[in-house]
């Protein structure tokens, strides 16, 4: 039998607050003018959301976050079947905290035991 996984977001991370357009072209692609124009703002001079506090790895603005920052909407802006976006959703974290944190460090493994955990 395999292991089922469901996506859940953990405190302490933050990968997916650095949105440099430079490294994240398919995510701006995906938006439309209105959201491309308000996520280009939201980019600091460092490649970071300006919402983003580094001191606490947390987003300043969680409650009124955009929705384009939202992970449960990632599979809709994305074109991806609902019953596809668990697995999107893992994916896309994976492959952004491997960048930011490195595949093999705490935050990853701390992903992985979250996502491993029964479904709410």
């Amino acid at each position: 039998m395999s292991e089922t996984l469901h996506w859940r977001c953990i405190s302490g991370c933050g990968s997916c607050c650095r949105l440099d357009p430079g490294e994240r072209n398919e995510a701006l692609d995906a938006l439309n003018p209105e959201q491309q124009q308000q996520y280009l703002e939201m980019v600091g001079p460092d490649g970071w959301c300006i919402h983003y506090d580094t001191g606490s790895s947390s987003c300043r603005i969680y409650e009124e976050r955009p929705f384009f920052c939202r992970v449960e909407n990632l599979a809709g802006l994305f074109g991806v079947e609902p019953d596809e976006a668990n697995a999107f959703a893992i994916a896309c974290c994976r492959q952004q905290i491997r960048c930011e944190h490195g595949g093999r460090g705490m935050v990853m493994k701390r992903f992985e035991q979250a996502i491993r955990q029964p479904a709410p």
